[in-house]
């Protein structure tokens, strides 16, 4: 029986999680070569199963020259085969495989596997919200944190938790680890098609830190800022 497209994204995500484990497993690899060897191993992964699983479908993928022709397709496939290289190659568990599908530029289906903690979050699957902290936690880059985020954590009086990959951060928010996402350092669409699936299924707020909708398979795949928060909190964060 054929997969749907969320089975195939969660299911893609999950092997090429335990195929970054094994590579790091092997003990044959310098921390320099891993986050290299473990992107290459995922992505070839990724973008052959994909070609094969759905071949009229439109690929972008981080490790992947962009094609111009995603552009005509109105289904796109929008992958991050290592989100948080730094931190794989470190042997933390804050890194993610994103695997995600965007329709007419709104990032449908998702999935987030966190190989490290051995779970996979899923667009169509969504699991109930925890109960929120009385005082909100918002997630942060653990080596450059963005001013406006701190900015603002210090104007609602939220505590700063300092996290790896963009994955993980959205994916804490859905896991009741913290309330508010804020980013405004730069990213690619590839860093948070997935989580944005994934997040929005869930019942939270995603958007540009603007208010204004995410946006995906664009020209210029560079996506400056979003917010990824509980719905309760995205008023006066936007403020």
């Amino acid at each position: 029986m054929a997969m749907t497209d969320a089975e195939l994204a969660a299911h893609l995500a999950e092997v090429a999680g335990q195929l970054l484990l094994t590579v790091r497993n092997s003990g044959v690899l310098s921390l320099k070569t891993l986050g290299k060897a473990g992107d290459a191993t995922a992505n070839q992964f990724l973008v052959h199963a994909l070609r094969e699983q759905r071949p009229e479908d439109g690929l972008l993928s981080e490790e992947e020259k962009d094609n111009a022709e995603r552009l005509s397709k109105s289904r796109v496939w929008i992958v991050d085969p290592v989100d948080g290289t730094r931190e794989y190659g470190e042997e933390r568990t804050d890194w993610a495989v994103h695997v995600a599908l965007a329709v007419d530029g709104v990032a449908e289906i998702g999935a987030v596997a966190l190989p490290g903690l051995g779970v996979v979050l899923r667009s169509d699957q969504p699991q109930p919200l925890p109960p929120m902290a009385t005082r909100p936690r918002m997630v942060v880059s653990r080596t450059r944190p963005a001013k406006e985020a701190v900015d603002v954590s210090e104007r609602i009086g939220a505590e700063l938790i300092p996290m790896g990959s963009a994955g993980a951060k959205a994916m804490a928010i859905v896991r009741g680890e913290a309330e508010i996402y804020l980013h405004t350092g730069g990213q690619y669409e590839w860093d948070s098609c997935a989580p944005a699936a994934v997040a929005a299924a869930h019942g939270l707020h995603i958007s540009r830190a603007d208010g204004s909708p995410l946006v995906y398979n664009q020209r210029d795949t560079y996506m400056p800022d979003l917010l990824i928060c509980r719905k309760e909190w995205a008023e006066t964060v936007l403020g």
